[in-house]
């Protein structure tokens, strides 16, 4: 009987309030026609998310999206290949559909460390100065037939979020590590470019 009781009083327990969010999938930054979600537990936060993809310094591509998120996944990532760089920025906020607002992803000063680059297709082991926080060195292997390699910088939560979209694919492998010019050297071709990109794509927004 007494178990019975403690049961049902923890069955009628309050359970805590959890936040509602605005909430749209990728959309090109400023076209999002928000929803709203409630998000699955106390631990996460609303969250507004912007990537930009940079080709020789030229803004390509700007995308947003607006969901549930966990606090670690809030602030700025980045990996840099030297021709291309992708840069998203996560800002949290803990209020009803507080998240309405895009951030500002920013492209910050070198850091002082170093890292083997390959997405210059004409020059093999060209040095690449990191930037902001993108302190890890990366290799991104596909097997496609052969095997082909890309390498530069990455901040150490986009060498995750790569790892787990690489572990989904069969033949793709990614390595970061920590050190000036860790990564050795390199060998790439311009189809390796396409299924890195769409790799880091997954990973920004998984």
């Amino acid at each position: 009987m007494h178990l019975f009781t403690l049961i049902i009083g923890i069955w009628l327990l309050p359970r805590g309030d959890t936040l509602t969010c605005l909430e749209c999938d990728l959309a090109i930054a400023g076209t999002c026609n928000a929803t709203h979600i409630e998000c699955p537990s106390q631990g996460y936060q609303c969250g507004a998310s912007r990537e930009v993809y940079y080709g020789v310094g030229l803004k390509l591509q700007d995308v947003e999206k607006k969901t549930c998120v966990l606090p670690e996944m809030c602030g700025q990532e980045s990996v840099n290949f030297g021709a291309f760089q992708i840069v998203q920025k996560t800002q949290c906020c803990n209020s009803t559909n507080c998240n309405s607002k895009l951030p500002e992803p920013s492209i910050n000063p070198p850091n002082g460390k170093k890292c083997f680059s390959g997405s210059d297709l004409t020059c093999e082991g060209k040095i690449l100065p990191c930037e902001g926080n993108e302190d890890f060195c990366v290799t991104i292997t596909v097997e496609t037939g052969r095997q082909t390699t890309l390498k530069g910088c990455a901040s150490k939560l986009m060498c995750s979020k790569l790892s787990y979209v690489a572990s989904l694919y069969e033949g793709a492998h990614v390595s970061c590590c920590k050190g000036d010019l860790c990564n050795g050297g390199i060998t790439t071709s311009a189809g390796m470019q396409l299924v890195v990109v769409a790799i880091v794509s997954l990973a920004l927004f998984s």
